[in-house]
């Protein structure tokens, strides 16, 4: 019997076929640049462009520079075009590049680990002096920042520091930016372990290395030994912590993913225990695994935190070890949390060879060449020959032996830089804000010196650890979701329904203990005038509503929103 034919089926309705182009995965075969900082690190890398300004830009001036190079690959050498003067925050989102450029540029010096000498703290100060206006600022990555830098001069000015074993290289850009470490690596009496050889290490295979200067975006780490988690270890691409592993000894537990601006997260622990000379090895393998499978198609998306969170942390161990490593780490525990509630390293403190460090605060990292220059004079005056930088906005003489510590306090009291300060002076940091920075939306060095002098006149009783962050746009660079008071610079209405600079306020960060984001209570905005007044009221809440031994950070999370504002 034949086969009754069957009837032919229905055709499916046609799907609309888009092109994925992915994330621009290079592990993934994704190589074809899919916005233009991917193109012009493509044609040519950004380490290349050296060359260009010793032999041509700084012969012919600003106006010789390709913009390519001018808003790109500079960064590489750590130059960034600042904002000209006169241009305020209601435009910063408006103008063009080329709109808000000036012919000047801020240079960035990379201090890796925070280590000076005196010698090289000297040069850095005479090049402010004859070159830079005088400007020079502590940032909280260790680095020592310049302004009214003109193209002309970089020869000279690199030239000089590289004299003295100091570098610009990758300290900005889509690089492996400066490695921050203990200010007391190597020196401190409670330290479980000196990170510097690892610093070094690193520092050699990876630092202008072209096989890691096409990264998808800037790649930040940290290395310390402290039981002070004194790095910020929580808030990098990568971090290792000291740790005493109950068999193996001291080594280190390896943190990634963390990572502030508009999508902050708090890195994770790889779960691992890394002695000292394999550290090296996992930091490449990490920023291998970022630079080959990291999303370069939206640069908003392309920080290292976001491949961690659509990995997660077992599978990134995983393609670690397997790809990368070839071979399978040790398990680890966490580190322990730390007992003080400072990480700065300010004051005095007794090093482990029995003389002493010495750690001071400059008003929210705003020094100047001169000072500078006098520090360092101030420290061989005393003995020393080494200092450091802080991730607080700080600095440290080492090496001062006991009788005279005293001398080189008073020394230090006579450049303005306490070793005693509040803590409103201790406590509170501020990014370039709007008198340099073009993403900048609101000044905010100015505004925390008057902050702090406020503080310190209206309630000079307050004696709790506070941490007062202040940043001049939302990209947080310094650090407003992880402060006690985080203030988000931006244009508010103040009572006369007048546009002015202000902020939104974000309350209750921390790291170290209880590492979490801020609360932002909702509508709670304060102009920059009204600003001491806000926080003078909600310290006042906090000191009549805090429970016996309570933190700000705690107080903040469980408080009312009328305390809050």
């Amino acid at each position: 019997m034949a086969a009754t034919p069957q009837k032919p089926a229905a055709a499916a309705p046609r799907r609309k076929v888009s092109r994925h182009r992915g994330e621009g995965q290079w592990a993934v075969g994704h190589f074809t640049p899919l916005n233009g900082n991917e193109q012009f690190k493509k044609d040519d890398d950004g380490l290349n462009v050296r060359t260009r300004i010793e032999t041509i830009y700084s012969k012919r001036g600003f106006d010789s520079i390709d913009p390519n190079d001018l808003r790109g690959r500079m960064r590489w050498w750590g130059l960034y075009t600042q904002r000209k003067p006169g241009i305020d925050g209601g435009k910063t989102a408006i103008l063009e590049p080329e709109e808000l450029d000036d012919k000047y540029f801020m240079l960035r010096v990379r201090i890796d680990g925070g280590r000076l000498t005196t010698e090289q703290l000297r040069v850095i100060g005479e090049i402010s002096q004859e070159f830079a206006r005088g400007t020079a600022d502590l940032t909280d990555r260790q680095n020592v920042q310049y302004h009214w830098i003109r193209i002309e001069d970089m020869p000279e000015i690199w030239e000089r520091l590289e004299g003295v074993g100091l570098s610009t290289t990758e300290a900005c850009g889509d690089t492996p930016r400066v490695i921050l470490g203990s200010p007391v690596a190597g020196i401190a009496e409670d330290e479980i372990i000196d990170g510097t050889p690892a610093i070094d290490e690193i520092h050699r295979r990876i630092i202008g290395n072209k096989d890691f200067s096409n990264l998808p975006r800037k790649f930040k780490s940290a290395i310390s030994g402290s039981p002070l988690l004194d790095v910020a270890h929580e808030i990098n691409d990568v971090a290792f912590v000291g740790v005493n592993h109950p068999e193996h000894g001291p080594g280190f537990d390896v943190w990634v993913g963390g990572g502030l601006s508009t999508n902050p997260k708090i890195g994770q622990r790889l779960g691992t225990w890394v002695p000292l000379d394999e550290v090296a090895d996992v930091y490449e393998g990490v920023i291998s695994i970022f630079r080959d499978y990291g999303y370069r198609r939206l640069r908003t998306r392309a920080r290292l935190k976001f491949l961690l969170a659509d990995w997660g942390v077992e599978k990134f161990r995983q393609v670690l070890e397997d790809e990368y490593l070839k071979r399978k780490l040790i398990d680890g525990p966490a580190p322990d949390q730390p007992v003080a509630r400072w990480r700065d390293h300010v004051g005095v403190h007794r090093q482990q060879d029995g003389r002493f460090y010495v750690g001071f605060a400059p008003r929210v990292g705003r020094v100047d060449g001169t000072t500078l220059t006098k520090i360092s004079e101030l420290a061989e005056a005393h003995g020393s020959g080494r200092l450091r930088t802080t991730v607080e906005q700080k600095m440290i003489v080492l090496d001062v032996e006991e009788s005279k510590v005293a001398s080189l306090v008073e020394g230090l009291e006579a450049l303005d830089l306490t070793t005693k300060p509040s803590p409103f002076r201790r406590g509170t940091m501020a990014c370039t804000g709007i008198e340099y920075c073009k993403l900048a939306i609101v000044e905010t060095k100015a505004r925390g010196a008057s902050l702090i002098d406020e503080l310190e006149r209206r309630i000079p009783e307050f004696d709790e650890p506070i941490t007062i962050n202040i940043n001049g746009c939302p990209n947080a660079c310094a650090r407003i979701q992880v402060a006690d008071i985080g203030l988000k610079g931006q244009l508010v209405l103040d009572d006369k329904g007048n546009q002015v600079e202000g902020f939104q306020v974000h309350l209750g960060g921390a790291l170290g203990l209880e590492a979490g984001f801020g609360r932002k209570v909702r509508g709670l905005k304060v102009t920059s005038e009204e600003l001491p007044d806000y926080v003078e009221r909600v310290l006042k809440r906090f000191e009549a509503e805090r429970e016996e031994g309570e933190r700000f950070a705690t107080w903040a999370a469980r408080a009312s929103e009328e305390s809050l504002s």
